[in-house]
């Protein structure tokens, strides 16, 4: 195998690995005791909503040369510069990073070791972030080179024994209606296309590293790596959404997620499950906070011209998400989340145009569908009853008729700035 076949191997395994958080393992089981046997209906829609979505976002990204998010840079400098920071902040030390810590305590360690100190275990975790990611050209190796491969062995280890020893026979009618949307809905809410704008930094400053100077080259590197990504993304959900099915008869609707693994691994693998799982949720834990954590901080380097050095934003990083872990999932979560729910569907907007973003001339079509965007999300937030009332609530995209009618109205508006946005790397 070739030096660049190995290298996209190993950036699509880090692209992975980066995506696929605890969340990512509780939700395909669950999605299979709610379809049964039409599985496939609802798994179609989540692999558009999360994979597809995330994948994408990764790519476009990296179209842009900007030190921004670059999916928002169209919209105006400042406007990229506020939200990035906003969302950065967010889902770096004062959501994700911390939650990752908190996660791992509260799944792999606790249940093993009731009496373990969570100070002395999010001190020991985010140690061991920080060194996996205190040199940014070696992050993507890290993660890619072995961290990946043994997440991906502990998760063949409970999907082949779930193929081999069934659990039972897959519900012939499912618990829900609306399978695809169902599935659709559920992949758009990990909001793992954040993830993918984010991961954009990280798999260029690895591309860079690595020798790869010219944009075309590089850009063909992380269609291909993202193509990798999806393709384990893909396989692993679809094998936990079967494993999930063949439970469908002996749990409801009403089952909690985290519980239904739990059972599942236990059922499968006996007191080792509990090991596994444990083992599974660390390393996919791991893995998010090597890579959120150098993502962020060459984002923010980048912000402040290299002022702050990436080793000192790392160093901080790690110390400030060791303390927030502390405090728990939950409270992380209540935390961030709705600065995220706004944040959201602006990004999404914006990497969906930007597939077309060589095209489009006009960047008033960005910057109307973003303030249309931010005005939805404000408003549904603050619980405006017309705001559920708009096409596709239910589905939570009531956001995206009003975006696209500000697009096109923002079409024949003419815009200062002329130019198209070149490709470039990040």
């Amino acid at each position: 195998m070739s030096k660049k076949n190995l290298d996209i191997i190993i950036i699509g395994f880090a692209i992975f690995a980066t995506f696929f958080g605890a969340g990512n393992l509780i939700f395909p089981p669950y999605l299979g005791v709610l379809a049964g046997e039409k599985w496939y209906i609802a798994f179609a829609g989540f692999l558009v909503g999360d994979v597809v979505l995330s994948v994408l976002a990764v790519i476009v990204s990296c179209k842009y040369q900007t030190k921004g998010i670059g999916v928002l840079s169209r919209v105006g400098e400042k406007f990229s510069t506020i939200m990035g920071c906003i969302m950065l902040a967010c889902i770096g030390p004062l959501m994700s990073i911390p939650r990752t810590g908190a996660t791992t305590f509260e799944i792999s360690i606790l249940p093993l070791m009731p009496d373990a100190n969570p100070i002395v275990f999010s001190v020991i975790f985010f140690a061991i972030t920080l060194v996996l990611t205190v040199r940014p050209s070696k992050v993507v190796d890290n993660v890619g080179k072995f961290l990946t491969p043994a997440l991906l062995i502990a998760l063949a280890v409970l999907i082949i024994k779930g193929f081999l020893t069934p659990l039972g026979d897959a519900r012939p009618d499912p618990y829900i209606d609306d399978l695809f949307a169902t599935g659709l809905t559920q992949g758009y809410q990990t909001m793992d296309a954040f993830g993918g704008t984010i991961i954009a930094f990280l798999v260029m400053a690895s591309i860079v590293g690595k020798g790869y100077l010219d944009k075309k080259e590089q850009i063909s590197m992380i269609g291909k790596a993202g193509l990798v990504a999806g393709i384990c993304l893909a396989v692993v959900y679809g094998g936990l959404c079967i494993v999930g099915t063949m439970v469908s008869m002996q749990y409801g609707a009403d089952v909690e997620q985290t519980a239904l693994v739990v059972a599942i691994t236990g059922a499968l693998l006996g007191n080792g499950g509990k090991v596994l799982l444990g083992i599974i949720i660390a390393l996919a834990c791991l893995t998010t906070a090597v890579g959120t954590t150098s993502a962020v901080a060459q984002f923010f380097a980048g912000v402040f011209n290299n002022k702050i050095k990436y080793e000192w934003l790392v160093i901080g990083f790690c110390v400030f998400s060791a303390i927030i872990s502390n405090f728990g999932v939950n409270t992380i979560i209540q935390f961030s989340g709705p600065i995220l729910s706004v944040i959201y569907p602006i990004v999404v907007a914006m990497i969906l145009l930007s597939i077309f973003t060589e095209k489009i001339q006009n960047d008033n079509v960005f910057r109307f569908a973003a303030y249309m965007a931010l005005l939805v999300s404000i408003l549904t937030l603050a619980g405006v009853p017309v705001m559920q009332k708009l096409p596709l609530a239910s589905f939570g995209l009531n956001w995206l008729i009003p975006v696209i009618v500000a697009a096109i109205v923002g079409f024949f508006v003419p815009s200062k700035k002329k130019e198209a946005v070149k490709e470039g790397g990040l």
